[in-house]
């Protein structure tokens, strides 16, 4: 039986005070690092360690039957309490989950070119992206005591967006689920790439997600409803939610308050025009549309937000709800205030001249 929006709503904010006790097919444990000379599949040499945390390993290798190709190696293990019928099965889901990442091609998408097992761990192999995360170029900026430029910044967004409406126009849906600057890469070409498949998500025929490489994401990018873990409504909207506490801490410089903080105090969401005055105010209002707790009061899909980050400020607010017109209005105000204090100034210089 199918969820409403405000069941799954309810069930994600119980969630975040209570945490899921299902155990989960996957339950990850990291594994000590490979090192390097390490040959897997008899394939990919290891060559370096490029990150390792709560979802696991991933390595820079060598492709051995291509020389001077590198890819990126995503190393997970599976929880060795497991019992065996249960290894198996998570197994099974494994392959079912990366031959749907290995279908996947897209210019802002890494493509996934391998997958295989050992009897304790799986690996995905993919393009190897080399240049600087958006987080590290926060940081920078940060120590520089300067904030990104909002130009660029919308540049990234849009070359994201398209990542999304491809990966949402799959059959079914493909959910990313872990969108943040650290996991978005900027290639020495300007290209945006959309990096880290560990939480990716299909959608089933019934509207409820089936997990693909399971994981939860990140408290300050994820969605009230995401909080549910394996028992969450994740959708497309809630990458969009993502996306755009994403362009809160790229535009602000600040990350914006997690969502399970803005349900108890709404307050806690500063304004991005208050961090960063440089900001268009229909940027803010479309950034702040993206980051509504419920669903339905998000963008509907990627294109939506897209139209409402468009060059043409009339085409923007057309493409925004009609409550977010009030929003950008008001914005306006003091811009409006200023121009005709401008005015009445340069009046009185002019009559002044005259007498």
């Amino acid at each position: 039986m199918r969820k409403c929006a405000g069941d799954a709503m309810r069930e994600a904010a119980h969630a975040a005070v209570t945490p899921p006790t299902r155990p989960s097919l996957m339950r990850i444990v990291v594994p000590e690092p490979l090192p390097p000379g390490h040959v897997l599949h008899e394939r990919y040499a290891i060559r370096q360690l490029l990150a390792r945390g709560g979802m696991g390993s991933i390595y820079l290798a060598e492709d051995q039957r291509l020389p001077g190709r590198q890819c990126a190696v995503k190393e997970v293990e599976h929880d060795p309490d497991l019992a065996e019928p249960l290894r198996a099965e998570s197994r099974e889901q494994f392959f079912r989950e990366a031959s749907v990442l290995a279908r996947l091609d897209h210019p802002n998408l890494p493509k996934v070119s391998d997958y295989f097992s050992d009897p304790q761990r799986e690996y995905l192999v993919m393009d190897y992206v080399a240049g600087p995360d958006l987080k590290s170029m926060i940081d920078q900026a940060a120590a520089r005591g300067t904030r990104l430029a909002v130009a660029e910044i919308l540049r990234w967004a849009d070359q994201i967006l398209d990542a999304l409406s491809y990966l949402h126009g799959q059959d079914p849906p493909v959910i990313h689920r872990d969108i943040k600057p650290s996991n978005l890469k900027l290639t020495p070409s300007g290209l945006i790439k959309l990096v880290d498949f560990g939480l990716v998500k299909t959608m089933a025929p019934d509207d409820m997600t089936v997990t693909v490489i399971q994981g939860r994401g990140t408290a300050l990018y994820t969605p009230l409803e995401q909080y549910g873990g394996d028992t969450g409504h994740t959708e497309p909207r809630s990458d969009l939610f993502s996306l755009g506490a994403t362009l809160y801490h790229l535009l602000t410089g600040h990350p914006p308050a997690e969502a399970k903080e803005r349900f108890l105090r709404p307050e806690a969401l500063v304004p991005p025009r208050q961090l960063g005055p440089e900001i268009p105010p229909y940027v803010e209002a479309c950034v702040l549309w993206a980051l509504s707790l419920h669903p339905d009061d998000r963008p509907t899909d990627a294109d939506s937000m897209r139209a409402a980050l468009h060059p043409d400020p009339a085409e923007r607010l057309l493409s925004l709800p009609s409550s977010w017109h009030r929003k950008w209005e008001s914005a306006q105000a003091p811009d409006r205030g200023l121009t005709m204090l401008a005015a009445a100034l340069l009046l009185l210089a002019m009559v002044a001249s005259l007498a």
